[in-house]
């Protein structure tokens, strides 16, 4: 009879160790298409300021772990210059991630005036069910997500691009 219990509690112990696996293998996925997205989101950025090398295209970090939506600027004609046309790079980008990543933000720091080269940082809040990787930055985060945001901790997109 005691052969037969402790079979049981090794069984059970081993079918609780699959099911944590599989649970964690269940959201790999969304998190690779989380990367996938914000790289995505990167590179159009970039090619934005590509196509307008003359304008503002610095931006502080929107990112505040917040889910609600962002207002899209507007460049119309007449009155669409360099400046309001990376405005509205700038803010559609920001609304693209807030709206395709959970909480997202965007941060671009220029080297020179005007930006030839830089960084771009999109950033995330991952689902909160990750309890292993909390606190584990192995994404290139700027310092003011390290320093702020700490529970829940969010993932980092870096990209350095020279336009």
């Amino acid at each position: 009879m005691i052969e037969v219990l402790i079979a049981i509690l090794l069984f059970s112990i081993g079918t609780l160790s699959v099911g944590l696996m599989l649970s964690y293998a269940v959201q790999l996925p969304k998190l690779a298409a989380y990367r996938a997205t914000a790289t995505h989101l990167a590179a159009g950025h970039i090619e934005r300021m590509r196509a307008n090398p003359k304008g503002n295209h610095t931006s502080d970090l929107n990112y505040d772990g917040n889910f609600s939506h962002l207002a899209l600027a507007d460049c119309t004609y007449p009155n669409c210059n360099t400046e309001s046309l990376s405005a509205m790079d700038k803010a559609s980008t920001q609304k693209k991630a807030r709206e395709q990543l959970p909480a997202g933000g965007l941060q671009v720091s220029c080297d020179d005036t005007p930006c030839t080269s830089g960084n771009l940082w999109l950033v995330w809040q991952e689902p909160s069910t990750l309890a292993a990787l909390k606190g584990q930055y192995s994404d290139d985060c700027p310092p003011q997500v390290i320093d702020r945001f700490t529970k829940p901790s969010p993932r980092c997109h870096y990209v350095r691009f020279r336009l």
